[in-house]
């Protein structure tokens, strides 16, 4: 969840809660070579946050689907509040058959919750073989596999205006501090630094990840994520504070606090790559890319790059990554033909569908690079790929939903407020404590 999502609304995302209106796309089953069409006549309902480019290019995946087996697929974009609307959907009656969850906390949620079915032999088999322990670890809850991660996010990295960095004299820094200092001096150049998605409050959960995980460390990074140590922790308001640093200085953000707190992340990627550059860099991940692409026209490599997210205060560059589940629900009407549809996902074919369309990264080890379209996200895919299990989940993606993935609450809206105030990092690292105990019950 993207972790969390191009929100420009596109295709048939009226449907936001219908989850039993007709289908976006996925139409008659089209004749296609290799499959047996055995699930003729059978539609899949599938609900996920993807909105935008990112809900464009997975129909191609499930209409992939439809090809393969005759199966009629229907999609419908959740919003962010994915638990809250699955959740309603189940005590309606009306439960989508495969969900694609954003969350490793919302899966361990609906695995207690008894909405899961376990994934099959056949899709256990296909985990096992083109995907590292790790991402099988993720989908699982007390070692039973209930997730197959699709998609995933290198959710460390930093987009850039190559022409915005060149007019202003500076290179892509090595250091976190380098980078705030060539931010200023892009400002003086007559551009602001960073375009900044206050309004989404999820990306401000990535800025501090990165930050911690970076100047705390793994270890620490791990027990705050399982909630074995407290937010008030002396290392969260180093972190905070290091991050309240950017977050006050308006020579950095465009528009200042206020505007960053009314641009979503579509909008924080238009400042950089859009008709008007009102930014030269833009933090977030991977996905960018395809919001660049798809939205802007940019040319990935060429008038849109990356730096991987610079090391803090000494200590090693951060390796976050992100990833949406799909898993399959008891109280849906197809389940059967869910689970032929996750065991579809697990297979390179179908990774390569979004690959080659933009925007998207794969866990899948299977897949062939070539099928990424251009030389930054083939290098972006095999760094992830590559780093393996010393990659640390997105900590808010292990949270549970009240804290660490719910609009206007917990997390998201805490560092938000941070965002409008960023003056007294105990008082919002105590704040965050709060919440945290609340949602964990400990």
């Amino acid at each position: 969840m993207m972790r969390r999502r191009t929100t420009l609304l596109a295709g048939c995302t009226a449907l936001v809660l219908a989850l039993g209106a007709t289908a976006c796309g996925g139409g008659e089953p089209v004749a296609a070579g290799g499959g047996d069409k055995a699930l003729g006549g059978q539609t899949v309902t599938v609900a996920g946050v993807w909105s935008g480019s990112e809900q464009k290019n997975f129909q191609k995946v499930l209409d992939a689907f439809t090809e393969k087996t005759g199966a009629k697929t229907q999609f419908v974009s959740t919003g962010d509040n994915v638990s809250t609307v699955v959740g309603s959907k189940i005590e309606g009656g009306n439960a989508p058959d495969v969900v694609m969850v954003p969350q490793v906390g919302v899966l361990k949620q609906f695995a207690g919750q008894g909405w899961l079915k376990p994934l099959d032999k056949k899709v256990q088999s296909a985990v096992g073989a083109n995907f590292a322990e790790v991402w099988q670890n993720y989908g699982s809850v007390d070692g039973t596999l209930y997730g197959l991660y699709f998609k995933a996010a290198h959710k460390s990295t930093v987009w850039y205006s190559p022409e915005a960095l060149e007019q202003a004299g500076v290179a892509e820094p090595k250091t976190y501090d380098e980078m705030l200092k060539n931010g200023r001096t892009i400002s003086d150049s007559g551009l602001a630094a960073f375009s900044v998605a206050g309004q989404d409050g999820w990306t401000l959960t990535d800025w501090f990840e990165n930050v911690y995980l970076s100047q705390a460390g793994p270890e620490k990074y791990d027990a705050l994520a399982a909630h074995e140590i407290k937010w008030t922790d002396p290392t969260v308001v180093d972190a905070l504070t290091t991050l309240g640093k950017l977050f006050k200085d308006k020579q950095l953000i465009a528009g200042g606090q206020k505007e960053a707190l009314n641009t979503d992340f579509p909008g924080s990627v238009e400042k950089v790559f859009g008709p008007k550059a009102e930014a030269a860099m833009v933090y977030e991940g991977d996905f960018v890319a395809g919001v660049a692409k798809d939205q802007f026209g940019r040319t990935i490599g060429t008038d849109a790059n990356f730096f991987p997210f610079p090391p803090v205060g000494g200590g090693e560059a951060p390796v976050v990554s992100g990833g949406d589940a799909a898993v399959v629900l008891k109280d849906g009407k197809n389940s059967e033909a869910g689970m032929a549809l996750v065991e579809y996902l697990a297979s390179p074919e179908a990774a390569a569908v979004w690959a080659e369309a933009g925007g998207f990264l794969s866990p899948n080890k299977k897949l062939d690079v070539s099928s990424y379209g251009d030389d930054v996200t083939r290098a972006t895919a095999e760094s992830l790929i590559a780093a393996g299990d010393s990659v640390r989940f997105d900590m808010s993606d292990q949270a549970p939903a009240a804290f660490g993935g719910t609009k206007g609450a917990g997390e998201w809206k805490i560092l938000q407020d941070f965002l409008r105030d960023p003056s007294d990092p105990e008082k919002t690292a105590a704040e965050l404590e709060k919440a945290a105990a609340k949602a964990y019950g400990n």
